[in-house]
């Protein structure tokens, strides 16, 4: 299985708005067991994750939440979402968790409300985990006692993010911290006009909008001092740049861009250099679908002789 880092928020659109890039972290069943324990465990993860994987944690949330029976599984893990990043990595995980289970479970798929909802259950919000289970760009729509709903549509092609993350990492937790209990209204009305703005621009590729249309006034300058260089980097001007905002809680920064990528690493780069700062800087193209993973699984199968599965799905 292979299941897409995340971009979320794309400056206004806090909590709401994510879009999958292309750099994954894959799944594959090395073991099947039929001993009524309905359980995953991780047998290997590269890098290693400290603690319980969300990997588990997800496979037996929606194991609770549908109350179907599956066999048990042994996955290895291995991912190239960086950790503490602002790039979904622990939504990826939970995503590929819910992968799993509903390809080995009993009965038919699970409604796609439902893999939203026990995902936000775990991470706290459902943005990054959105765009991991349908690609493309998302926006969430939470409902007071009914699971959330994910909108979708099609990342323009020509359009990549240029990505910058620090060496050090930032924890959700403790970027949430940082923001304020409320905002003044004009904020608030300030960012519903951008994220429609940027909505339209992207679909009407009307990109001469889009820096104007990735502006924020609820999160950014809030976290601005848990995050290296993200002043300078939003404040880069260069024709080629159409909007720069951060990713998800930070630390990485992304821009949009259409061409000339490598230049435009440079000069991001050149900003962290100049303040000693380690930072990977990397061109990332948006993942725009996600196939059924029960499909996959159904057709890869138990390895023949092994009573069990080794394959990536």
């Amino acid at each position: 299985m292979v299941v897409p880092a995340s971009v979320a928020n794309l400056g206004g659109g806090f909590d709401t708005l994510a879009v999958a890039v292309q750099l994954f972290l894959r799944v594959r069943i090395v073991d099947v067991r039929e001993d009524g324990r309905t359980m995953l465990t991780v047998v290997r993860s590269t890098p290693a994750v400290r603690g319980r994987n969300a990997v588990e944690r997800a496979f037996e949330a929606l194991a609770r939440r549908t109350g179907r029976k599956a066999p048990s599984v042994s996955v290895e893990v291995e991912s190239d979402i960086p950790m503490a990043a602002g790039l979904g990595s622990s939504a990826a995980a939970a995503v590929a968790g819910l992968r799993v289970f509903e390809g080995v479970a009993e009965g038919p798929g699970v409604p796609e409300g439902v893999l939203l909802a026990v995902a936000a259950s775990l991470e706290g919000h459902a943005d990054n985990a959105a765009a991991a289970l349908h690609g493309g760009l998302t926006s969430v729509v939470e409902r007071e006692g009914r699971d959330p709903v994910a909108l979708g549509w099609r990342w323009p092609e020509e359009l990549r993010l240029v990505v910058a993350t620090p060496a050090a990492g930032l924890a959700t937790a403790t970027a949430r911290a940082a923001l304020p209990e409320a905002v003044p209204r004009p904020d608030a009305v300030f960012n519903i006009q951008r994220v429609l703005s940027l909505v339209h621009a992207l679909e009407a590729r009307d990109y001469g909008r889009l820096r104007e249309a990735v502006q924020d006034r609820l999160h950014q300058s809030a976290r601005s001092a848990l995050v290296p260089q993200l002043a300078s980097v939003l404040a880069l001007e260069d024709p080629e740049i159409l909007g720069a905002f951060l990713s998800g809680a930070g630390p990485s920064v992304a821009l949009i861009a259409r061409r000339d990528f490598t230049r435009l690493e440079q000069l991001v780069k050149s900003v962290y250099d100049r303040a000693g700062c380690a930072v990977t800087v990397r061109t990332l193209g948006v993942h725009q679908g996600v196939d059924s993973v029960r499909e996959k699984v159904a057709a890869a199968g138990p390895a023949p002789g092994r009573g069990a599965w080794g394959k990536t799905i």
